[in-house]
Parts: structure tokens; sequence; C-alpha cells
């Protein structure tokens, strides 16, 4: 089949954005869409967005690198690869909600087949943790079953392949400090100061 992997952002000079479109919904009735891409500007930089036909399976910052982002999903998923942005209308929308203050929680399809074991327990649990609530990483690793194993949880956040929607950065250090974060301690700080009161 032919291959779709297309990195170039949207709006290229060389590839007009109907062509894109178009492109875009062909592969989609065709069913040789695996992933759809596109990205969003935030307050906390730009996010690119990955969907496949089961759901949302990456949100990735700008400072881990959108290109090393699609490319290892071409490695690990599928190389069918578009920049589709109407396949992720939904949770483009809902993030606009939420850095807006008009959501709380995020209700999308998500595809977490980038996370299993202990790491997939880890993820189940951060989206029971409330808006505006933290918890440490003590807290969430006995909340996943694993009591001692608080360094694993800090790698399960660490690689959460869809950080904001499922809320990695609301685990905290035990004594309150906000710890590491995939996009960095300046966007941690930014999600936590939003989503408190």
């Amino acid at each position: 089949m032919t291959e779709l992997f297309d990195a170039m952002p949207a709006g290229t000079p060389d590839v007009p954005v109907r062509l894109r479109e178009r492109l875009a919904t062909a592969a989609e009735r065709a069913g040789i869409l695996d992933v759809a891409y596109r990205t969003v500007d935030t307050p906390v930089g730009s996010l690119l967005l990955a969907a496949t036909p089961a759901g949302l399976v990456r949100v990735v910052y700008a400072t881990s690198g959108h290109d090393a982002a699609l490319a290892d999903l071409a490695g690990r998923v599928s190389p069918r690869i578009l920049h589709a942005p109407a396949r992720l209308d939904a949770v483009a929308r809902q993030l606009e909600e939420y850095f807006t203050g008009r959501r709380r929680a995020f209700d999308v399809p998500l595809d977490l087949r980038l996370a299993s074991g202990f790491r997939r327990s880890v993820l189940a649990h951060l989206a029971e943790i409330g808006y505006g609530r933290t918890e440490s990483y003590a807290q969430v690793a006995t909340a996943a079953g694993s009591p001692r194993a608080v360094r694993a949880v800090g790698t399960a956040c660490a690689t959460n392949p869809v950080p904001v929607v499922l809320p990695c950065h609301r685990v905290v250090r035990a004594d309150g400090s906000s710890g590491g974060y995939v996009g960095g301690t300046a966007a941690k700080q930014t999600l936590l100061s939003l989503e408190t009161p």
C-alpha cells in the first residue's frame, strides 16, 4: 500500500491546503489512514495531537519534537500517517475549552497501545485525579496497586502518551513541590495554576 507518512507542517507552500484535505478525506474513506495528526497552539506551547481510528494516541509538546514523535508513531503504530486535522477537531475543541476554563475533564476516546503493564495502571488512575487536585507519586503508586513503585510512577508519568488529557501534571512530590514533567516545569506550573481556584 502507498505510504502516507507526511511530516510536513500544514500550510507548506508546495502542498496546498485543499489538496491535503482531499488527500486526507480520500485516505479516510479508503481505510488507509492509520494515524491522523494536527497541531494546536495553547498556553503551554504548540501541542501535536495524533489519533488512530480507536482514539487519541499521542499528545506531544514541542520541546519533545513533533517530527521525532511522528517518526516514532510511524515505527510503533503505522507509517500511514497524514496531516488530517478534521479527525482531531473534538480533541482540539476540548483542549481549547480546558485552557479557557470551560472544561474540567476530557471526554474523548483514547488509544493507549503505547503503554502497558504497570504504566497502563498508572494512566488509568490519572483520569481519577480530579481537576484542581493533586496526588503524590506514592499515592498514585498505592492506587495503581504497587505501593513501593514510586519511581515507576515517575517513569509512567514521564512516558504518558497523552499528557494534559490524562493529567500527569497533577502528580507531585510528597512535599508538595511539582517535580518533573514531560512538557517542562514551566508547563506543569501553568497547568496547575490554571486549575487552582
